[in-house]
């Protein structure tokens, strides 16, 4: 009885997590699939190795080393916020099938996984601190003069400004920019976007 309360807390757990915080804050309905299959077969693997009486180290290992392997050859780029969704996915897995004797442990560690998540990934968190990739019609080589030609293009402080590619032959610079500002929410008019 206390390993199907336990299963019923991941349930309600990853519901939770996939319904409640990822899909209201980021709206890829891609990832909701691969969030609860990953939860899903975490908790029938680790579940059914627990039962045949194999170590919980074994289900931990093959579920780490599946989810690591899927992070790593996929096919499509995931931000760190949905890999550490993954993460969270995979983990409450793993707690709803332990056969713990305090069945509050397990349970006090889906919440949380889950408090955490919802105060990390809050769109009040850090809304004044923005990230863009910008590609710059000009190769800067210098740090100085890309920080000042930055702040001067975005009109606000930059924080960081990470070069990832110079292209001399084509004048351009590629660069992942961090940078203090106000939090924009695009919104789309359905009507005039469908005419």
């Amino acid at each position: 009885m206390p390993q199907l309360l336990l299963f019923g807390s991941d349930l309600v757990a990853v519901t939770v997590l996939v319904f409640g915080l990822y899909v209201p804050r980021h709206r890829r309905r891609d990832l909701v699939v691969a969030y609860l299959g990953v939860n899903i077969g975490v908790l029938a693997v680790a579940g059914s190795l627990g039962a045949a009486g194999a170590g919980a180290g074994l289900g931990l290992g093959f579920a780490l080393f599946g989810v690591l392997s899927i992070i790593r050859l996929r096919s499509t780029e995931l931000d760190q916020q949905e890999v550490a969704y993954y993460f969270c996915a995979l983990a409450l897995g793993i707690l709803g099938a332990l056969d713990a004797t305090p069945l509050w442990r397990p349970v006090a560690m889906m919440a949380l996984l889950l408090a955490v998540m919802y105060v990390g990934d809050h769109p009040r968190l850090l809304r004044g601190h923005r990230r863009q990739v910008m590609v710059l019609d000009t190769a800067v080589t210098d740090d100085a003069a890309l920080l000042a030609h930055l702040q001067r293009l975005l009109g606000t402080r930059v924080y960081s400004a990470n070069v990832e590619r110079v292209d001399l032959v084509n004048d351009t610079t590629v660069v992942d920019v961090r940078y203090a500002g106000p939090s924009r929410v695009v919104t789309l008019d359905r009507d005039k976007v469908l005419r």
